[in-house]
């Protein structure tokens, strides 16, 4: 049986690429029921685009990532770096990465200024969180990818499932 592309979030599988040098490894359950029905391709933009890690925190200031796409916004980190275009080039190496291997849909890392795709940091390091995608997940959901966080893998594992 023919396994269906699944574009994962690095950090999901456990990779330490997240700006503090962790992970964010799903549940053993979770893991094993996705690569049972899924081939996954895994992808980290932030350290595609050239960022290292352990990083500074960064969020997206003035919208969200599909204004930085637009050049309405920008990433910067705390200390007021702007590294919105390591998160562009991120994001269209992970959209390429979709395209070569056929991901008609992505499991990226919620909250996220690169794979949020539901909510994202405010852009004023407050922990406060305001409705938007990150800038990895605007450009998939742009090009018709569906975007997953990790709190809705039954629209992954059971997608006759209505999403909210």
């Amino acid at each position: 049986m023919n396994k269906p592309p699944l574009l994962i979030s690095a950090c999901l599988l456990g990779q330490p690429v997240r700006y503090d040098g962790h992970g964010k490894a799903l549940l053993a359950p979770e893991l094993f029921e996705l690569t049972r029905r899924y081939q996954l391709f895994s992808i980290c933009p932030e350290c595609q685009g050239g960022l290292p890690t352990p990083r500074p925190a960064a969020e997206i200031s003035g919208g969200d990532g599909g204004d930085v796409l637009d050049g309405r916004a920008r990433v910067i980190t705390q200390a007021g770096q702007d590294v919105s275009r390591a998160f562009i080039d991120g994001a269209r190496q992970a959209l390429d990465s979709a395209i070569q291997h056929g991901c008609r849909q992505a499991l990226l890392k919620a909250n996220s200024p690169s794979c949020g795709n539901r909510q994202i940091y405010r852009g004023h390091f407050d922990q406060q969180l305001q409705p938007g995608s990150g800038v990895t997940a605007a450009l998939l959901q742009r090009h018709g990818i569906n975007v997953f966080n990790e709190n809705e893998m039954d629209g992954l594992l059971h997608p006759t499932k209505q999403q909210p």
